[in-house]
């Protein structure tokens, strides 16, 4: 197995492992050290099914079926990210990362490329230790007091700004009700790194703030996480898989392939408490 970071922050090349089937101790102890090192793991050439799919998430932990996301025919652990042609809006065009809302957020999310337009459809990743380790000291003192409110329902409840064509591929809106207060810096839970945890897609405000108050700071921490410093944009090819972690990343679906399709399986891992 031959392991490559892509960038000082962010994000690496995994070549030479099959995840169709079963990893060698040794194989799986090498990506668990990849995966916590860099936050992003990058297959390529891979033949993934949903089941191969689903063994390959149980070697890391439990599956979280997603209460919103239509899932697989069959396999309702596996979750549909898919743009029709005649859709304008896609699933995931804004930096975020999965499942911040919940109490537990979640350890990671497996995404298996099915069908790819012929150009575009790129997705970015941001590493937020490094955007951390970044900061002024007197912002890190700052922030290391501060909790943050997290929430789904803006993005998945009924009051949610979505465009009727693309609503079709979501449920539940009523179980859009997680309202979750997260340090702001954690510390990650495999890495140890301090690392910067709101995001633009389910952050609302600080806790005891306004979101009126909070907007200001929110949107320099937003617009410093990003920069191309912090981040790496993958292309996608046939087989492509990509393996993130949620406690230490951003990523933004570009949505640049007007009139083509695009699916994507996937599947999301239970995780455990950050705490400062």
């Amino acid at each position: 197995m031959e392991i490559e970071s892509v960038s000082s922050a962010i994000g690496a090349h995994v070549r030479g492992v099959d995840l169709s089937k079963p990893l060698e101790t040794e194989e799986l102890e090498a990506l668990r050290v990849a995966f916590a090192q860099y936050g992003v793991l990058f297959f390529r050439e891979q033949t993934l099914t949903p089941e191969s799919q689903i063994c390959f998430a149980e070697t890391w932990g439990r599956i979280i079926i997603n209460r919103f996301f239509t899932p697989v025919e069959g396999f309702p652990q596996v979750a549909e990210v898919r743009k029709e042609p005649h859709q304008s809006f896609n699933v995931g065009g804004g930096w975020h990362t999965d499942h911040s809302y919940d109490v537990e957020p979640a350890l990671g999310s497996i995404l298996c490329a099915k069908n790819l337009p012929a150009l575009g459809g790129d997705t970015l990743f941001a590493g937020m230790s490094a955007a951390y380790d970044a900061l002024s000291d007197g912002l890190k003192k700052t922030l290391s007091g501060l909790n943050a409110l997290h929430s789904s329902r803006h993005v998945f409840g009924d009051q949610a700004d979505m465009p009727a064509d693309i609503r079709e591929r979501f449920g539940n809106a009523e179980k859009a009700t997680q309202d979750t207060i997260h340090p702001v810096v954690i510390a990650h839970p495999l890495s140890g790194r301090k690392t910067l945890y709101v995001n633009p897609g389910f952050t609302r405000h600080f806790e005891g703030w306004t979101i009126a108050e909070s907007r200001p700071l929110l949107d320099y921490l937003y617009e410093h996480a990003s920069n191309e410093a912090f981040t790496y944009r993958f292309r996608w090819e046939p087989g492509s898989v990509v393996f993130w972690d949620n406690r230490a990343t951003w990523h933004y679906a570009v949505n640049d392939y007007q009139g083509q399709s695009r699916l994507m399986h996937r599947i999301t891992l239970d995780g455990e408490a950050v705490s400062a």
